[in-house]
């Protein structure tokens, strides 16, 4: 662990580690992120320069260093592994538990999340389908392609939603639109406010907002 990864710093590194899968980080999209002004980010993302952890070049975006990404990585294992363990063992709703892990990731150790790891059987994605980082850094292969791409009478098995929303996660749940659950496109207009689908053969409306987050496998 970092010595200077204090709770806000961690917050960060995640969010830059998230929004640079595709490119460099801008300041506007990390303050959009995490509910900051632009401002603010930038003083942060100088500190973190600081530290080693980020390398910023300004107008340009963020990226993580070496040891800025493994500590992310670090944070998003135990993150995950923390949801996965609330889910199976305490009873909380697949849309209830982010806030509570935003919480304990930054004070449970390293041995304790391993601790859960070994009882929960090393799990490689979390209840939302988000792959868990191996010890290694690595991550588990996740299918992603977006659902609103998929042309009509095309079929995915839903793999993973892509927000931490608890309305967005509530009115998806409701559906029947979970990790496992197989899709049929019915109708797919790019001008309409929502997709018509078969979900595990019930036929659905799917407003585009919650189409946007559903990741998947297409199998047909």
């Amino acid at each position: 662990m970092h010595p200077d990864v204090s709770h806000a710093v961690g917050d960060y590194l995640k969010a830059i580690w998230s929004l640079s899968r595709e490119g460099r980080a801008s300041t506007n999209a990390i303050a959009e992120w995490l509910g900051f002004t632009p401002a603010s980010v930038s003083g942060m993302l100088v500190r973190l320069g600081e530290l080693g952890l980020v390398q910023h070049v300004r107008y340009r975006g963020a990226t993580l260093t070496e040891a800025g990404e493994r500590e992310a990585l670090r944070l998003l294992r135990r993150h995950r592994l923390v949801e996965t363990f609330m889910m199976r063992s305490l009873g909380y709703g697949w849309d209830e538990v982010h806030e509570e892990a935003e919480a304990l990731e930054h004070v449970v150790s390293d041995r304790f999340a391993e601790r859960l790891a070994l009882l929960l059987a090393d799990p490689t994605h979390d209840p939302h389908g988000d792959p868990i980082p191996r010890l290694d850094g690595s991550l588990p292969d996740t299918p992603d392609e977006p659902l609103l791409e998929l042309p009509e009478g095309a079929t995915l098995r839903v793999a993973r939603l892509r927000s931490q929303d608890p309305r967005v996660l509530t009115d998806l749940a409701a559906l029947g639109v979970t990790p496992g659950a197989m899709l049929r496109i019915v109708t797919n207009d790019p001008e309409a406010e929502e997709i018509r689908v078969d979900v595990d053969g019930k036929a659905r409306r799917l407003p585009c907002e919650l189409a946007a987050v559903v990741r998947g496998e297409r199998v047909s």
